[in-house]
Protein backbone atom coordinates (compact mmCIF):
# COMPACT_ATOMS: atom_id res chain seq x y z
CA UNK A 1 0.00 0.00 0.00
CA UNK A 2 0.95 3.88 -0.40
CA UNK A 3 1.37 6.34 2.21
CA UNK A 4 -1.63 7.73 1.72
CA UNK A 5 -3.92 4.92 1.34
CA UNK A 6 -2.76 3.43 4.85
CA UNK A 7 -3.11 6.67 6.63
CA UNK A 8 -6.55 7.16 4.76
CA UNK A 9 -7.56 3.65 5.91
CA UNK A 10 -5.71 3.68 9.26
CA UNK A 11 -3.96 0.87 8.39
CA UNK A 12 -0.55 -1.03 9.53
CA UNK A 13 2.27 0.26 7.36
CA UNK A 14 3.17 -1.93 4.34
CA UNK A 15 6.21 -3.47 6.14
CA UNK A 16 4.69 -4.95 8.68
CA UNK A 17 2.02 -6.87 6.07
CA UNK A 18 5.12 -7.97 3.62
CA UNK A 19 6.70 -9.60 6.73
CA UNK A 20 3.59 -11.54 7.22
CA UNK A 21 3.31 -12.18 3.32
CA UNK A 22 7.29 -13.61 3.37
CA UNK A 23 6.44 -16.20 6.11
CA UNK A 24 3.37 -17.74 4.34
CA UNK A 25 3.95 -20.39 1.68
CA UNK A 26 0.92 -19.13 -0.34
CA UNK A 27 1.67 -19.63 -4.20
CA UNK A 28 0.84 -16.96 -6.06
CA UNK A 29 0.00 -17.02 -9.80
CA UNK A 30 1.43 -14.52 -12.43
CA UNK A 31 -0.48 -12.35 -13.62
CA UNK A 32 -1.89 -12.64 -17.48
CA UNK A 33 0.54 -10.89 -19.67
CA UNK A 34 -0.65 -8.06 -22.14
CA UNK A 35 -0.85 -8.41 -25.76
CA UNK A 36 1.49 -5.17 -25.77
CA UNK A 37 4.04 -4.61 -22.78
CA UNK A 38 3.94 -1.28 -21.53
CA UNK A 39 7.51 -0.41 -22.50
CA UNK A 40 6.18 -1.19 -26.30
CA UNK A 41 3.45 1.12 -25.66
CA UNK A 42 5.58 3.89 -24.22
CA UNK A 43 7.81 3.68 -27.59
CA UNK A 44 4.89 4.04 -29.90
CA UNK A 45 3.33 7.03 -27.85
CA UNK A 46 6.98 8.54 -28.15
CA UNK A 47 7.14 7.74 -31.98
CA UNK A 48 3.79 9.72 -32.69
CA UNK A 49 4.75 12.64 -30.55
CA UNK A 50 7.90 12.66 -32.79
CA UNK A 51 5.71 12.81 -35.92
CA UNK A 52 3.18 15.17 -34.41
CA UNK A 53 6.35 17.36 -34.04
CA UNK A 54 7.77 16.83 -37.45
CA UNK A 55 4.10 17.53 -39.49
CA UNK A 56 4.49 21.04 -40.91
CA UNK A 57 1.89 22.99 -39.71
CA UNK A 58 -1.04 22.75 -41.45
CA UNK A 59 -4.31 24.96 -41.00
CA UNK A 60 -7.47 23.83 -38.95
CA UNK A 61 -5.28 20.84 -37.15
CA UNK A 62 -5.14 22.31 -33.83
CA UNK A 63 -9.39 21.70 -33.44
CA UNK A 64 -8.85 18.74 -31.44
CA UNK A 65 -5.30 18.15 -30.65
CA UNK A 66 -5.22 19.55 -27.14
CA UNK A 67 -7.98 17.12 -26.26
CA UNK A 68 -6.35 14.15 -27.38
CA UNK A 69 -3.44 15.57 -25.81
CA UNK A 70 -5.37 15.48 -22.77
CA UNK A 71 -6.68 11.96 -22.66
CA UNK A 72 -3.23 10.20 -23.75
CA UNK A 73 -1.35 12.53 -20.59
CA UNK A 74 -4.89 11.55 -18.42
CA UNK A 75 -4.47 7.98 -19.78
CA UNK A 76 -0.77 7.70 -19.10
CA UNK A 77 -0.93 9.45 -15.44
CA UNK A 78 -4.03 7.08 -14.28
CA UNK A 79 -1.47 4.06 -15.71
CA UNK A 80 0.94 4.97 -13.35
CA UNK A 81 -1.26 5.09 -10.49
CA UNK A 82 -2.46 1.74 -11.36
CA UNK A 83 0.89 0.25 -11.51
CA UNK A 84 1.54 1.78 -8.15
CA UNK A 85 -1.50 0.52 -6.58
CA UNK A 86 -0.94 -3.04 -8.27
CA UNK A 87 2.36 -3.15 -6.90
CA UNK A 88 0.48 -2.95 -3.35
CA UNK A 89 -1.80 -4.88 -2.93
CA UNK A 90 -2.17 -8.65 -2.97
CA UNK A 91 -1.32 -10.87 -5.92
CA UNK A 92 -4.95 -12.35 -6.68
CA UNK A 93 -6.29 -8.62 -7.30
CA UNK A 94 -2.72 -7.48 -9.24
CA UNK A 95 -4.08 -9.18 -12.25
CA UNK A 96 -6.72 -7.13 -13.14
CA UNK A 97 -5.41 -3.72 -12.21
CA UNK A 98 -2.04 -4.29 -14.15
CA UNK A 99 -4.94 -5.26 -16.85
CA UNK A 100 -6.34 -2.10 -16.53
CA UNK A 101 -3.71 -0.23 -16.35
CA UNK A 102 -2.53 -2.19 -19.67
CA UNK A 103 -5.81 -0.63 -21.61
CA UNK A 104 -5.35 2.59 -20.29
CA UNK A 105 -1.79 2.80 -22.13
CA UNK A 106 -3.88 1.46 -25.35
CA UNK A 107 -6.08 4.08 -24.51
CA UNK A 108 -3.33 6.92 -24.62
CA UNK A 109 -1.66 5.16 -27.79
CA UNK A 110 -5.04 5.41 -29.70
CA UNK A 111 -5.89 9.02 -29.13
CA UNK A 112 -2.12 9.55 -30.08
CA UNK A 113 -2.60 7.19 -33.31
CA UNK A 114 -5.90 8.98 -34.25
CA UNK A 115 -4.21 12.57 -33.67
CA UNK A 116 -1.71 11.32 -36.03
CA UNK A 117 -3.74 10.02 -38.55
CA UNK A 118 -6.21 12.62 -38.89
CA UNK A 119 -3.66 14.98 -39.70
CA UNK A 120 -2.19 12.88 -42.29
CA UNK A 121 -6.20 12.74 -43.68
CA UNK A 122 -6.22 16.46 -43.50
CA UNK A 123 -2.52 16.81 -45.40
CA UNK A 124 -3.54 14.42 -48.18
CA UNK A 125 -6.42 16.30 -48.72
CA UNK A 126 -4.67 19.32 -48.96
CA UNK A 127 -2.13 18.19 -50.97
CA UNK A 128 -5.34 16.60 -53.61
CA UNK A 129 -6.74 19.95 -53.27
CA UNK A 130 -3.54 21.93 -54.52
CA UNK A 131 -2.56 19.19 -57.44
CA UNK A 132 -6.62 19.98 -58.37
CA UNK A 133 -6.18 23.58 -58.47
CA UNK A 134 -2.74 23.29 -60.25
CA UNK A 135 -4.80 21.28 -63.13
CA UNK A 136 -7.65 23.62 -62.95
CA UNK A 137 -5.31 26.71 -63.56
CA UNK A 138 -3.29 24.68 -66.28
CA UNK A 139 -6.67 23.88 -67.93
CA UNK A 140 -7.52 27.62 -68.09
CA UNK A 141 -4.67 29.31 -69.04
CA UNK A 142 -5.10 26.81 -72.15
CA UNK A 143 -8.48 27.58 -72.79
CA UNK A 144 -7.75 31.18 -72.53
CA UNK A 145 -9.83 32.39 -69.06
CA UNK A 146 -8.45 34.64 -66.81
CA UNK A 147 -9.81 35.39 -63.42
CA UNK A 148 -10.03 39.14 -61.95
CA UNK A 149 -11.20 38.89 -58.30
CA UNK A 150 -15.17 37.91 -58.46
CA UNK A 151 -14.96 37.90 -62.52
CA UNK A 152 -14.06 35.99 -65.20
CA UNK A 153 -12.80 37.34 -67.83
CA UNK A 154 -13.47 35.49 -71.46
CA UNK A 155 -11.85 36.45 -74.97
CA UNK A 156 -14.38 36.32 -77.70
CA UNK A 157 -13.62 32.50 -78.91
CA UNK A 158 -13.90 31.33 -75.40
CA UNK A 159 -17.23 32.48 -74.81
CA UNK A 160 -18.70 31.41 -78.00
CA UNK A 161 -17.46 27.51 -77.40
CA UNK A 162 -19.11 27.73 -73.81
CA UNK A 163 -22.20 29.05 -75.51
CA UNK A 164 -22.06 26.58 -78.46
CA UNK A 165 -21.15 23.75 -75.84
CA UNK A 166 -24.36 24.54 -74.30
CA UNK A 167 -26.26 24.53 -77.08
CA UNK A 168 -25.22 20.52 -77.37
Amino acid sequence: MTKKLEDLLDMAPAKEVTEEKEQSTEVIPEPEKPKHTPEDIQRAIAKADKIDEALPMVKNLELNDAEMDDIAQTAKDTFQDLMDLGMNVEARYAGEIFNTAARLLDTALNAKGGKVDRKLKMIQLQLQKARLDQVQARHDKESGVQEDGDAVVLDRNALLEKLLSKDK
